[in-house]
């Protein structure tokens, strides 16, 4: 079923389009996002800012509103929020805006409250942090600026950028009962680059 996730108003939109098929959602992932400007943070315009934050952390804070209330009712169900290493480790140089970093190191924040807060009432909230990947969007950031795909590549201990295949196991894992004693937590997939 399409949506646009991407604005409060069109998270709300097709989380109720979800809720009118009348079935269980048991799994959320929360993977939208994206940095869509590069200027330096003291220009940025305020309401551009709050557009940036609403696409990388308002919609999923939306989206586990609306759809957690059913699981916290069933007192079951997995949460995945999709956040960055940006988040945490804001270890890319040379890209302006820091909004992306910001609002992916509160959505790893928000991934640890609704943890603590659903716990104890059957649901797993949980981050996977993806490094470098071969999404269509960083594909066209790499065909506009070639050297940063060298520079990402020169960084990273397994020498190349991840492919989009190789993080949904890492979903699949979160959303599965084989991670039934796994909450809270934030599972990097970044091909080492965070280890130096």
């Amino acid at each position: 079923m399409p949506g646009d996730v991407g604005t409060p108003p069109g998270a709300e939109a097709a989380c109720a389009r979800a809720l009118a098929l009348n079935r269980p959602v048991d799994v959320l992932v929360n993977n939208v996002g994206g940095r869509r400007v590069d200027q330096p943070i003291e220009d940025v315009p305020l309401d551009q800012w709050q557009q940036l934050i609403d696409l990388n952390l308002t919609s999923a804070l939306v989206c586990c509103q609306r759809l957690g209330k059913g699981m916290l009712a069933r007192g079951r169900g997995a949460v995945i929020n999709v956040t960055s290493i940006a988040g945490p480790w804001a270890t890319i140089p040379g890209i302006g805006g820091r909004h992306y970093e910001t609002a992916k190191a509160a959505l790893t924040a928000l991934t640890r409250a609704l943890a603590a807060d659903w716990a104890a009432r059957g649901v797993r909230v949980n981050a996977i942090a993806p490094g470098v990947f071969l999404t269509d969007p960083n594909q066209r950031w790499f065909s506009e600026k070639p050297d940063f795909r060298t520079a990402f590549e020169g960084h990273i201990p397994m020498g190349r950028v991840g492919t989009p295949d190789e993080l949904g196991p890492a979903a699949v894992y979160l959303a599965s009962d084989a991670s039934s004693y796994v909450t809270g937590a934030t599972l990097v997939v970044d091909g080492g680059y965070t280890l130096w």
